[in-house]
């Protein structure tokens, strides 16, 4: 999160017309460890399911979110936004698989 955050501090000083992009990209990063947090509170395994299942979803969102932005950021972001792309896409996959095992689908 913390380097979304600082990534998102980059663009908006090299492009303003990117800034709603960064805020996006926050908000759904921000969401994925959010609700892995409020997944341990929960009550049941239904309720605790439904937050990896929201985590799931926030972090496709936040892959979505990369990707337009390394397609639209400067040039001299582009590795930057490729490893937190890539960080993004294996914290899906882990979510996903954890998901799966919750359901009891693997």
């Amino acid at each position: 999160m913390v380097n979304i955050i600082k990534l998102g501090e980059k663009v908006k000083d090299s492009n303003k017309l990117l800034w709603s992009l960064v805020d996006q990209n926050i908000r759904s990063a921000g969401s994925i460890g959010a609700n892995v947090v409020e997944a341990k509170a929960s009550s049941s395994k239904r309720d605790y399911t439904h937050y990896f299942e929201i985590a799931l979803k926030s972090a496709n969102e936040t892959i979505y979110w990369l990707m337009v932005l390394r397609e639209t950021a400067d040039i001299s972001l582009k590795s930057e936004i490729e490893v937190l792309y890539r960080e993004a896409v294996e914290i899906s996959r882990i979510l996903g698989a954890s998901v799966l095992t919750l359901k009891d689908k693997r």
